[in-house]
């Protein structure tokens, strides 16, 4: 099960599995951020290359305007994840 919530602070909360079939909600919600905003990936336990896609164009997008994400709490094996990927160049992850 995945689950997606933003706060008032542009704060975005992460939790469960995200995988391909749970991109859309994903997308959804980060469709809507128009700044720098943290996503919180405390309780994020696996996430997919779908969900990587989504990220990454996110990303891109807020670059464009000058801004970007910033990635927090990535257990282990997601920041292994992002770290192969190259994407720990493209996103500031603490």
């Amino acid at each position: 099960m995945f689950e997606i919530s933003r706060e008032e602070n542009d704060h975005v909360l992460l939790s469960g599995r995200l995988d391909a079939s749970q991109v859309a909600k994903l997308k959804s919600v980060l469709d809507t951020v128009t700044q720098s905003c943290v996503v919180d990936f405390k309780t994020l336990e696996y996430i997919s290359s779908a969900g990587l896609g989504v990220l990454l164009a996110t990303q891109k997008r807020l670059r464009d305007s000058g801004y970007g994400l910033k990635l927090v709490n990535l257990n282990k094996h997601i920041r292994n994840i992002f770290a192969v990927a190259g994407f720990d160049f493209i996103f500031d992850i603490e």
